[in-house]
């Protein structure tokens, strides 16, 4: 490991519609990944401004944050390496205008809406794994 520099804080949303989830594809770092909506929290700017600012910038969107799902709780060396610690922050959200969708990122290959009960996790960085099962698992006990 190299000398840690700083922080990345990353902040993403699971948008439930339908038992399903709103994944985006892309290439990052070189490598295809399946990630959620959001992205990096810039200075002076709180967690929630942060996901309303990517949704409306990426795709056009306004939400509505329903909870505080998972800060990810091990440490993570950014892949990009920029000698930064990630720290991602997850919630869910409900999207208000989903007509108004326009895609606005560069390299976004496809938009997927992935059912919650699936066997498959499609997520590729271990954050993102870590909080897919935690929602699984909390939206299994609530039908119960």
């Amino acid at each position: 490991m190299s000398e840690l520099i700083g922080f990345n804080v990353r902040v993403y949303a699971f948008c439930i519609n339908d038992n399903k989830i709103l994944a985006l594809h892309e290439r990052y770092a070189g490598t295809q990944i399946c990630k959620l909506p959001g992205g990096g929290l810039e200075f002076g700017e709180g967690t929630i401004e942060c996901l309303h600012r990517e949704f409306e910038e990426e795709l056009n969107l306004k939400i509505e944050i329903l909870d505080h799902h998972y800060t990810q709780e091990d440490f993570i060396e950014s892949r990009i390496k920029d000698n930064k610690q990630i720290l991602n922050i997850y919630y869910t959200v409900k999207i208000l205008n989903i007509e108004d969708l326009n895609v606005q990122i560069p390299g976004l290959e496809k938009l997927e809406w992935i059912d919650i009960d699936s066997e498959n996790n499609p997520f590729v960085l271990k954050a993102d794994i870590i909080a897919f099962e935690k929602l699984k698992k909390k939206v299994s006990n609530q039908i119960r």
